[in-house]
């Protein structure tokens, strides 16, 4: 790039456009982020008919490099008054260009997300600007029509600026494009999805005027509605009565003739109904979708029910409005929640009295019988440790299609807290049906249903009138009637203004922090870090405690897999074995006859340290180290077919010291379970682990696998094993288990089954179960279907249990078909994402080519493979025979037999 005079301002003009009353602070911030720009050569050009207002100063200040008029610069890049250049942008933009020769460059902007300082991209930028490319068709960047992409972060040559039209026209118009991963424009205003709407209208009007391309627009219409019609519905939530109505009414004609059937139809059910109702102008209606939509999971209509499917309301039997997908008329009576509106909320007799109406349950209504309804009013304070207060109603009744009640809370004689630290109470309906009760239901309300001044009372609290005096009712942020405790009188309002000062001046503050250093010192002593130091240098010096076991199973997620069939049988032929077990998180379901361990705990640490063995199937904390008195049995939790250990990708690309740690944790290992020789060339070598640490007798787990098969081979199926009554699966149906493997989700994030649990149900309910079992590193949340048809399975102890009840199994290429392949039974991989799993982590072999049963990759193949799975399956019968010979040639149902024989009881003297 040839080199740019820093007096010639005439590379990139930033066009700052001045609307009536800007204010002069926020121009004052642009302006100072272009002249700040390392890119010299750049210029602010003032536009608008406030820019002569606002800039005058700006312009006498910087007269080479502000000024009004026409830009003259080679590109033009728009900037809003208040929104900032990051400091790198022209110059990034300006490279960009010269590089490409590009009529268009455009980077990534963020905007605030509420009243703070918080900035955040939108998520589609990801996709656009993830790498730096060229464009000369924008539908290989749909982004760019599609999405508000060139509201911002933008240049442009100037003739084609000067040709006029918004970002969108030039996106169209542009011969190259060049996009470019660089943050360009930042502090853009948060959204404001009620005012922005008819902006948005007027936009998508224009847009569909001039898009051709069917795919384009299809994409356009679905943005529309997911940018501006959804979040406006929601935004209904917190607007007042009156502007709701007034809005309603101005944005149904707006919206008329741009909502696309087929876009609707992608939408969530509930998301689908408040766009819905926004264009038919239901302002009641959006409002009531908007609570749903904050609250998920909640009923919040009389839905209508019409040849077995379920509606909005009754007035609404319109495919648009079908909510049968979110299962409400399946859920109990215990798992719903209902919208639950505060109708009145008054002072009476020295009481709070409260009215309100609950949506009436799915389950009640069409019916005959007269129900017993009960039900109380608990008020819950916000601090740890208060109890809360229950108030009886006073009349509840069924009417029409809403469940009517009524509370006179005694405020003043019933709540007595203590005054501090108990201020803020919750109330919530405790709603008993026929005896059965029902989830606690917030109290909807809307502030002008809650006067302040007319429904405050008196407060008695335990401390006396000096820290508070008045309860105050009042709406949450949340939208739910609360009550506080203020100091409203003139002696509480002075102790606690006394208070505050005592509590702030400089010897409190000193206590404070010297309390806040306590707190974090306490808190550093049962860090990890600590615990591993200490673990080092002193506990792993501690003389074994002879006879000591410390088994683990799925980092102490569950008491399954093979270190429990190890457990089991070395319990059995060795009594008075010192057993330790490890939980991560509730000790429920594990062994009551072992000692129970947290892990990372100081008993866990301890446990460790003096154990003369070690058994787990994933590796114990790789930060600790083996005590040399220690032996540790590693029987690992599944053969590969992924690339594990150093044949991984990621662990080619590690430095020396991620690699050296997990050598030294691999390194550990004493023995090393390995069930075929497939598991030798593959794991083994992937660890590098000797040949002498291989113990060739199968996995413990797999014995039950191969004592059921004999078992079906010598009385046949039924009964089936006690499992499925717990489960409650009757004899007749058949039952799938699907277990996918894991793909690595994010944490705190549910992982997204491949398979559409919900279609499975409505083809297969009546006749087959599934079972879904989630991978022991994930958890996945299952939509609502009819009673029985699928269980998710993910929290029970031990998979080989799970197997050894399925009829048929579907998954993926986790591991878990090695072990189902001994049972001989049907196994359906349903891999969509293959190809692409295995070119991003790489396999061992083919699939398609060795599997002991179909790979099919749609939902609809599956449906039609499990359909038809009985004609089918003979001819699958030799493979999955061949299969499991090859990949399970050591599993001869001895496993656990041999671990004990070989290590314990030889160890032992036994």
């Amino acid at each position: 790039m040839s080199s740019v005079d820093p007096l010639d301002v005439s590379v990139v003009s930033v066009v700052v456009d001045c609307p009536p009353g800007t204010a002069a602070a926020a121009l004052r911030d642009s302006v100072r982020s272009v002249l700040d720009q390392t890119l010299a050569a750049t210029e602010a050009v003032l536009t608008g008919a406030g820019a002569a207002d606002a800039g005058a100063a700006l312009v006498a200040d910087h007269p080479r490099r502000v000024r009004t008029g026409a830009p003259q610069g080679t590109f033009v890049l728009p900037l809003a008054p208040g929104e900032l250049l990051e400091r790198n942008a022209c110059r990034n933009l300006f490279a960009a260009a010269r590089r490409t020769d590009a009529d268009l460059i455009a980077g990534r902007w963020t905007r605030r997300t509420g009243n703070g300082t918080k900035e955040q991209a939108p998520a589609w930028q990801q996709e656009l600007y993830g790498r730096t490319r060229l464009v000369t068709d924008v539908a290989d960047a749909p982004e760019l029509v599609v999405r508000d992409a060139l509201t911002a972060g933008f240049a442009v040559r100037r003739p084609r600026w000067a040709d006029g039209g918004t970002g969108f026209d030039l996106a169209l118009t542009a011969r190259r494009i060049a996009l470019v991963p660089n943050l360009i424009t930042t502090r853009r205003p948060a959204p404001d999805p009620l005012g922005e709407l008819p902006a948005a209208a007027a936009a998508q009007r224009h847009a569909l005027a001039l898009l051709t391309d069917p795919a384009l627009r299809a994409a356009r219409a679905h943005a529309f509605l997911t940018d501006h019609v959804v979040p406006c519905a929601r935004a209904f939530l917190g607007a007042a009565p009156a502007r709701r109505t007034e809005l309603a009414a101005a944005y149904a004609p707006l919206l008329d003739g741009l909502i696309d059937e087929r876009a609707l139809r992608d939408l969530e059910p509930l998301e689908r109904v408040a766009a819905a109702l926004l264009v038919d102008g239901d302002a009641a209606g959006v409002h009531t979708a908007a609570y749903a939509l904050a609250r998920p999971g909640t009923v919040v209509t009389a839905q209508a029910v019409h040849n077995g499917r379920s509606y909005w309301t009754p007035e609404h039997l319109h495919p648009t409005y079908d909510l049968t997908e979110l299962g409400d008329s399946q859920r109990p009576l215990s798992g719903l929640k209902l919208l639950n509106r505060v109708t009145r909320c008054a002072r009476e007799n020295g009481r709070l009295v409260v009215e309100g109406a609950a949506v009436l349950p799915p389950a009640l209504r069409d019916s005959d019988r007269t129900h017993v309804l009960t039900g109380s009013l608990e008020l819950t304070p916000r601090a740890a440790g208060a109890r809360p207060v229950t108030v009886p109603l006073d009349d509840v009744r069924l009417r029409g299609d809403t469940i009517t009640w009524r509370a006179a809370v005694p405020l003043t004689t019933g709540l007595r807290p203590r005054g501090i630290g108990d201020r803020n109470w919750d109330p919530r309906l405790l709603l008993g049906v026929d005896g059965e009760q029902l989830a606690p239901l917030d109290l909807f309300a809307e502030k002008a249903a809650v006067d302040t001044k007319a429904t405050a009372l008196p407060a008695r609290p335990r401390l006396g009138l000096l820290t508070a005096d008045t309860w105050q009712p009042y709406v949450t942020a949340g939208h739910h009637l609360a009550v506080c405790l203020l100091p409203r009188r003139r002696p509480a309002r002075a102790a606690n203004k006394v208070a505050r000062y005592a509590t702030n001046f400089r010897p409190a503050r000193m206590i404070k922090q010297r309390w806040k250093k306590l707190r974090k010192t306490i808190a550093a002593l049962h860090s990890q870090r600590t615990k591993t130091s200490v673990y080092r240098h002193l506990l792993r010096r501690l003389p074994v405690s002879r006879g000591t076991v410390v088994f683990e199973s799925h980092m102490g997620k569950c008491y399954g897999d093979s270190p429990r069939a190890v457990h089991e049988e070395l319990v059995a032929r060795r009594r008075g074995a010192r057993v330790v077990w490890s939980y991560a998180d509730d000790p429920a379901g594990f062994p009551k006859d072992a000692t129970l361990v947290r892990r990372w705990s100081w008993r866990y640490l301890w446990a460790l340290a003096r154990a003369e063995w070690w058994v787990d199937n994933q590796g114990f904390p790789h930060a600790l180290d083996k005590p040399k008195h220690t032996t540790y049995l590693q029987t690992w939790h599944g053969s590969a077919y992924k690339r594990m250990g150093y044949d991984e990708i990621r662990h080619k690309m590690q430095n020396a010291p991620q690699r050296e740690q997990l050598m030294r944790a691999v390194g550990r290992f004493d023995r090393f379970l390995v069930r075929s020789e497939h598991d030798v060339t593959t794991l083994a070598r992937a660890y590098r682990i000797p040949e002498e640490r291989l113990m060739r007798v199968g996995y413990p787990r797999n014995d039950r696998l191969v004592a059921a098969r004999t078992r079906d081979e010598r009385e046949g199926r039924f009964p089936r094993p006690a499992l499925a009554a717990a489960l409650g699966i009757p004899d007749h149906r058949t039952v799938v288990l699907y277990a996918p493997t894991f793909r690595g989700t994010p944490k705190n994030k549910k992982a997204q089954l491949l398979l559409d649990v919900r279609e499975f149900a409505e083809r297969f309910g009546d006749t087959h179960t599934l079972l879904v079992r989630a991978h022991y590193m994930e958890a996945a949340t299952l939509p609502v279907t009819p009673s029985g048809t699928v269980l998710d399975v993910s929290r029970h102890h031990d998979v080989s249990e799970l197997l050894c009840l399925a009829d048929v199994l579907v998954t993926d290429y986790s591991s878990i078909m090695f072990d189902y392949a001994l049972l001989d039974r049907p196994i359906v991989h349903f891999a969509p994402d293959l190809d692409t799993y295995t070119a991003e982590r790489g396999s061992y072999f083919d699939l398609r080519a060795r599997s002991g049963g179909p790979v099919v990759d749609t939902q609809e193949e599956l449906h039609r493979t499990l359909a038809g799975i009985k004609e089918t399956d003979g001819d699958w019968q030799e493979a999955r025979r061949a299969f499991a010979a090859e990949f399970g040639t050591y599993d001869d149902g001895g496993a656990a037999r041999a671990v004990v024989d070989a290590l314990f009881t030889r160890k032992a003297g036994r």
